[in-house]
């Protein structure tokens, strides 16, 4: 019997996707040259989905049939450890075809039951709740980024409002490198339970690097959100997104100050059409000296929403 202090080591994901269609898979499992040829196209366009070690080369190693989905899988060795590829065609654990688990899948968002999902699908009703319930089982980071340098320095973050089974929630997302890396759900829009929902984000990341660090994170400045980053990440620096300080301003001002709306709307965008960082900060510090110059002018809401402004070019999405 094992002790109550041992511990038992986690069990790596050991399966690749592979992007192909349906009617190309079944061509090319046939030949091991033509999978090959396929797989060097895969790996040369998304390195990242494999381990650092595949620029050292692979071999193929065997075919494994799936009795689930009467599906053959090949298998590869990178660096001495076996690697199944799995089609994009086919769900995780070969649990399914894509094709077939999509459009019941569709309509849980409706809260339709699972029994009619069998009803009308077949299957049994475990077999969706089964379903849905591993949705949420693989890391968004992990998925995607295999190698620590190629985490994102610079991410952006926002709060998407759906409802859960009638009751407003929140999706705390990360984004960074044109690649959605976090999206998990907050209760309520309060600086715990965010930061306890984009801890998520976190937590994936230092599975690849321990002691991740991104430079900047770009949200829409609501403080809680802010806050959360904060919390998460303590030597982060937080921008304001340029187009949610120009949405302030226009809401605040666009009528009752309409004159002064249109100078600082168009020196603002000004400020974001800067080539570069100086040309940035120094239209940033001319905008600033107007509102200090005019401050009698120039209502103390405008003035507010551009002290949102950082001295540094505004963080991609």
């Amino acid at each position: 019997m094992m002790s109550s202090s041992s511990t038992t080591a986690p069990r790596l994901n050991r399966t690749i996707c592979m992007n192909v269609c349906q009617a190309q898979y079944y061509i090319i499992i046939q030949q091991a040259a033509q999978f090959r040829m396929v797989l060097d196209m895969v790996i040369m366009k998304y390195p990242e989905l494999f381990p650092v070690e595949i620029t050292n080369g692979y071999k193929m190693k065997d075919i494994r049939f799936s009795k689930k989905l009467k599906l053959k899988i090949r298998r590869i060795v990178i660096a001495g450890v076996s690697y199944t590829i799995r089609p994009s065609f086919a769900m995780p654990y070969m649990s399914g075809l894509v094709k077939d688990v999509e459009k019941p899948l569709f309509l849980r968002k409706f809260a339709v039951p699972f029994w009619a999902l069998s009803y009308c699908f077949g299957k049994n009703s475990m077999y969706w709740y089964r379903l849905e319930a591993s949705l949420g089982r693989h890391s968004l980071v992990g998925t995607t980024i295999k190698s620590p340098d190629t985490l994102p320095q610079h991410v952006s973050a926002d709060e998407k409002h759906t409802r859960l089974l009638g009751e407003k929630t929140y999706i705390a997302t990360t984004a960074g490198k044109n690649c959605i890396l976090g999206a998990s759900v907050s209760e309520t829009a309060s600086g715990k339970d965010l930061q306890k929902a984009y801890g998520v984000f976190k937590e994936e990341a230092e599975c690849i690097s321990p002691g991740y660090q991104p430079e900047t994170v770009n949200t829409d400045g609501w403080r809680s959100t802010q806050k959360a980053w904060r919390k998460l990440f303590p030597k982060i620096t937080v921008l304001s997104c340029f187009l949610h300080i120009y949405i302030g301003i226009r809401d605040r001002s666009r009528k009752k100050y309409k004159e002064h709306f249109l100078d600082m709307a168009t020196r603002l965008w000004d400020c974001f059409r800067a080539e570069s960082k100086g040309a940035f900060s120094q239209r940033v510090r001319r905008l600033s000296e107007r509102c200090q110059n005019t401050q009698n002018e120039i209502p103390d809401v405008i003035s507010a929403s551009l002290g949102g402004l950082r001295t540094g070019p505004p963080n991609p999405l």
